[in-house]
């Protein structure tokens, strides 16, 4: 069955497809483990403007990107556990139907 699955995912294209797309998905979530501490840095310095107190450290905190980075390596572990289970086995293409005898 599992067969039947990866031979249907290949050949109409939709594994690619897939594929792409959490590729697409892995790639922004590795951005976004640059993007994040960046984006907590932004709003809690807006915070401090606004209520004009500090709330703590200033600087860039990495472990804000964290989750992302989680999220970054699942997302593209799984991309590369269904790639090879795709396309690193060649598929086997033949019919059914048993061979004629040529006697």
């Amino acid at each position: 069955m599992l067969e039947r699955l990866r031979q249907t995912l290949v050949e109409s294209y939709v594994g690619a497809v897939a594929l792409g797309w959490l590729l697409a998905g892995g790639l922004m979530d590795f951005v976004g483990i640059f993007s994040a501490p960046v984006a907590v840095w932004v709003s809690r310095n807006q915070l401090q403007v606004f209520t004009e107190h500090t709330t703590g450290p200033g600087g860039l905190r990495l472990q804000d990107g964290l989750p992302e980075l989680i999220k970054a390596f699942v997302i593209l572990l799984i991309w590369y556990v269904l790639f090879r289970w795709l396309y690193f086995k060649p598929l086997k293409i033949g019919s059914s139907e048993p061979k004629a005898n040529p006697e």
